[in-house]
């Protein structure tokens, strides 16, 4: 009887022990997980959620000011980035934030958001804005931007707010921000032979392509 009781109470203890050590394990997993990387203490997710308030949750936009950077390359999103920190990029905000960060703070940024998943707006879009729109795009942007904008490899534009496309032209137009080489031929010969409504076709165009895939 008094070797049962030991055994049973040892079986017990076991399940108390191997308890505690299970999640003592799932704590330390929770917190490897935004093990800090930098010697200042900050982690890749404790630098992204200092984006949230203008990109949304995990890069995601809620706002048509701002684009959704959930799932970009990642080094597209550390070249924007660089640039906006010396000055190639212009934004009211962002040329200031950007300042703020140092390379390496950057790196873990623009890793953590391109591991996220790339969602875009559904937006309401038709008519012949939309319809002309498809034609220049298909024209100027498709060889870089493929797949009618829908290619997260290529820097995805459909899908994004149609107001930010909108005024993202229109800071290359008057020369606000710089484009490589290619985009600015591919703009100014749009623009040799088209109108100046250009930039509001192609935003309705893929803010429309987007919803109706």
């Amino acid at each position: 009887m008094g070797m049962k009781f030991l055994t049973v109470s040892a079986l017990a203890m076991a399940v108390v022990v191997g308890c505690a050590t299970q999640k003592t394990a799932d704590k330390s997993a929770a917190a490897s997980a935004d093990k800090p990387a930098l010697m200042n203490g900050a982690s890749a997710v404790m630098l992204a959620n200092s984006c949230s308030g203008c990109h949304g949750t995990g890069g995601l936009s809620n706002g048509p000011a701002t684009p959704t950077i959930a799932g970009l390359e990642v080094d597209y999103l550390e070249e924007v980035m660089a640039a906006y920190k010396n000055g190639d990029r212009v934004n009211t905000i962002m040329t200031r934030i950007a300042k703020g960060y140092s390379d390496q703070e950057i790196e873990l940024m623009a890793g953590y958001f391109s591991k996220q998943q790339f969602r875009g707006r559904i937006q309401t879009s038709v008519g012949s804005k939309a319809q002309m729109g498809k034609k220049l795009h298909d024209d100027y942007c498709e060889k870089c931007h493929e797949d009618g904008g829908t290619s997260v490899e290529d820097t995805p534009l459909a899908g994004q707010w149609m107001p930010y496309i909108h005024w993202t032209i229109s800071d290359y137009l008057n020369g606000h921000n710089h484009p490589e080489k290619k985009m600015k031929k591919a703009i100014n010969k749009m623009l040799a032979k088209n109108s100046s409504m250009t930039k509001a076709q192609i935003a309705e165009y893929l803010a429309n392509f987007y919803g109706s895939r």
